[in-house]
């Protein structure tokens, strides 16, 4: 009997010994490098289960609820801080890993504005909010206009002239709304309700001249030129333009940080309080502060990388682009992204959905 009770023992043992030898990964699609991957499970012994979100409001409720079974996920800074607020993750105890020295000082420095002393993250990827467009289709209506600039969007004599050609806007209410902001002068996280009605009028000056509202969407268009102008992420028009070069189109898509400032993101690593894994986790971590691990990314998705070791990795068309890898005069006119307090993110919600039904 006790032999009996022995092997049955073992055999309900070995499922989940098995799956101890598992990372469960939640994150945007392709957002590590395969070969990183393959390298990574090679090297560990782990498989790695990958699931992916099109909207940080999902991986928000995820962590926010619990329950997830993920081991990694990639929050934004302000998903990150309301995750830390309800107590949605644990320590990740990256400092003593090898390779943190090597990231970004200014990336931890903006990072610990929500999560003091970098306990539960670690900075990954990095970029702007800014004008992804087709040059030519733009010169063509606006000989004179400057193309770094959100006048583009924001000033009706400029936005009219290209509603024939197609303005696109990202999904995100907090990033445009604190974008229209901050053109208009004002604290881009204010809730101010004089400022917010400012915002909303420039928002609905706009709305005219806007083919859509929508994710995902721009890069594809961008690219084939179903749009000349989208306010979108820097990866995004820089993978559109390489979608367009390939397939040796007529014009060039480009994209430019705006010089009136803009938001600077930034996605992190980190480990939900309930991980099944968290040793596999923080394996996973590790490996991804390798130069190569990350550099395989930004030469992918052109998303800059928060390890300063592995810029010289990065091919040098993509780091040597300073609407990538902006200079220290660009940097010092961006702003972070912050949390807000939900009654704020509500009264935004409201405004956006205005924007969004043309109320």
């Amino acid at each position: 009997m006790r032999s009996l009770l022995l092997l049955v023992s073992i055999a309900l043992a070995l499922p989940v010994q098995a799956e101890d030898k598992v990372v469960n990964l939640y994150s945007w699609a392709d957002y590590v490098a395969p070969a990183t991957l393959a390298r990574f499970e090679q090297a560990t012994g782990y498989k790695v289960r990958y699931d992916t979100f099109d909207t940080p409001e999902v991986l928000e409720t995820k962590l926010l609820t619990g329950g997830s079974g993920y081991d990694v996920v990639v929050p934004s800074s302000s998903v990150l801080a309301r995750a830390l607020k309800a107590g949605g993750l644990q320590r990740t105890q990256q400092q003593g890993m090898s390779g943190y020295a090597n990231l970004d000082h200014d990336l931890l420095g903006k990072l610990a504005v929500v999560d003091p002393g970098n306990q539960y993250a670690v900075p990954y990827t990095w970029g702007t909010l800014g004008l992804g467009m087709n040059v030519e289709a733009v010169r063509k209506r606006l000989p004179d206009a400057p193309l770094n600039s959100l006048d583009l969007l924001f000033k009706p004599e400029y936005a009219s002239k290209l509603a024939d050609c197609g303005i696109a806007v990202i999904d995100s209410p907090q990033e445009v709304i604190g974008l229209a902001l901050h053109y208009l002068g004002k604290d881009p996280y204010t809730s101010d309700k004089a400022d917010l009605a400012a915002a909303a009028e420039l928002l609905h000056k706009l709305q005219p001249s806007v083919r859509y509202v929508a994710n995902g969407r721009q890069i594809s268009d961008l690219a084939n030129g179903t749009v000349c102008l989208a306010l979108t992420y820097n990866g995004d028009a820089a993978m559109a333009a390489d979608q367009a070069k390939k397939a040796n189109k007529p014009f060039e898509v480009a994209y430019r940080i705006p010089r009136e400032g803009t938001l600077i993101w930034q996605d992190n690593l980190a480990i939900p309080k309930d991980a099944p894994h968290p040793e596999a986790a923080r394996a996973f971590i590790q490996f991804m502060l390798r130069p190569d691990s990350v550099a395989a990314l930004t030469n992918t998705l052109f998303f800059a990388n928060a390890n300063q070791a592995a810029t010289p990795l990065v091919d040098e068309a993509v780091r040597n682009d300073p609407d990538i890898y902006p200079p220290a005069e660009v940097r010092n006119r961006l702003f972070a992204d912050q949390s807000m307090a939900l009654p704020d993110l509500r009264q935004r919600t409201r405004l956006w959905t205005a924007f969004r039904t043309r109320e």
